[in-house]
């Protein structure tokens, strides 16, 4: 049986990590022997707080400690994300739908030379790329898209206080409606 903390809806608790550097750039992570690109991220353990999981996660994907970060900010509420059936494990148990996942944007202090992948036993990357802000939303797979706009429309203020970037022009005009109806609801619920 797992450890990992899956409630009563079927939503595994996890954390996201948004890793500026010093250029505001963010770093993806390259999935060990795939083509997908994401930030680095993790299940909770029963018990284990949020910041706690965020730093272990840190240092189990890439390699960082407390020292080699600033933490900007935090989602103020779960993020979730339902996974598509062919993602569905039927056969576990508890049944796990989706992720709920409390997102912090932390500022790299310390060198980019110390981003590595040997901190575990089983590295989730293999190699890194810094983006511009928006690009982590192309990147991603298909359905963690709208997570990863929530997150960064909710933490870039932290990085760009003047204000966001703007969004690209090539994103589709149906991610564009479905980010806006989630920023309103997000918006909805903060008041």
């Amino acid at each position: 049986m797992s450890n990992d903390w899956i409630d009563a809806e079927g939503f595994r608790a996890n954390v996201g990590i948004i890793l500026a550097n010093a250029d505001n750039k963010l770093l993806l992570g390259g999935r060990v022997g795939a083509k997908g690109w994401q930030f680095p991220q993790g299940g909770m353990q029963q018990g284990e707080e949020p910041v706690d999981a965020m730093f272990r996660e840190l240092h189990e994907e890439v390699g960082l400690e407390s020292t080699d970060v600033e933490v900007l900010g935090v989602t103020r509420d779960w993020l979730r994300y339902r996974l598509p059936r062919k993602f569905i494990r039927r056969n576990s148990d508890p049944l796990c739908i989706g992720q709920k996942q409390r997102w912090y944007m932390l500022r790299l202090l310390s060198d980019e030379e110390q981003v590595r992948f040997d901190r575990c036993d089983k590295p989730e990357f293999d190699r890194i790329r810094w983006v511009h802000f928006w690009r982590p939303v192309n990147e991603v797979i298909y359905f963690k898209r709208r997570v990863y706009a929530r997150a960064l429309y909710e933490l870039g203020p932290s990085v760009y206080p003047e204000g966001l970037p703007q969004r690209p022009r090539w994103w589709p005009r149906r991610w564009r409606a479905a980010f806006d109806k989630d920023i309103a609801r997000s918006l909805e619920a903060s008041d």
